[in-house]
């Protein structure tokens, strides 16, 4: 599940001819709401077939990461800095909170840290490599040097152009996962009263 959470990394960047971390630390803290579809690809260890899911997410700074599961199967995750929610089709929804499980909230807080690009953390809990490849094309490789991160994995990589495009996953596991974002939409900069209630949750 901590895996699924990581689409909490949704970075953005300016498409000018050479990009710095600095710059994208003041994008990714200037937009309140990221709106985006995805492509999961989760390669595991002993599978001969690729795990592919489709969907979309929605990150609202205020508010959390909203996470819908069309196919292969329905799922919905909402996680805000109190509560995670995991809701499938036909069944209670699962509630976890920051009391019963400190660490997943742990957790959260640093994913709000490299939602935002905070230089600051992500040096105090990665080893970062940050690449300028040109035409506005980035690269962030991080890897991780604290708990609970480098208890899963074994790095993360991300790369984009003006946005955020690809995210990918090695786990202590031996498992891969990539995770593809496409149709990114940043405006309107507020939430609808439909996106609102998502987030109203039991």
């Amino acid at each position: 599940m901590l895996k699924v959470m990581l689409t909490g990394l949704l970075l953005w960047a300016s498409a000018a001819s050479a990009v710095t971390l600095d710059q994208l630390q003041q994008r990714f803290a200037s937009q309140p709401v990221i709106r985006a579809d995805f492509t999961q690809t989760r390669n595991i260890a002993g599978m001969r077939q690729p795990l592919v899911s489709h969907g979309q997410m929605l990150i609202a700074s205020q508010q959390g990461l909203w996470w819908h599961q069309q196919t292969p199967f329905v799922m919905t995750l909402l996680l805000d800095d109190k509560r995670m929610v995991q809701s499938l089709s036909g069944q209670p929804p699962q509630v976890i909170t920051a009391d019963s499980n400190p660490q997943m909230f742990q957790f959260n807080h640093l994913l709000r840290a490299l939602f935002q690009a905070d230089q600051k953390v992500l040096k105090e809990n990665f080893r970062v490599d940050f690449s300028d490849g040109g035409n506005g094309h980035w690269t962030l490789s991080l890897t991780p040097k604290a708990a609970p991160l480098n208890k899963i994995f074994n790095r993360i990589d991300l790369a984009g152009s003006e946005f955020l495009e690809r995210i990918d996953l090695d786990d202590k596991q031996g498992d891969r996962t990539q995770i593809l974002l496409s149709h990114t939409r940043i405006e309107p900069s507020q939430l609808s009263d439909e996106e609102q209630a998502r987030f109203a949750g039991p």
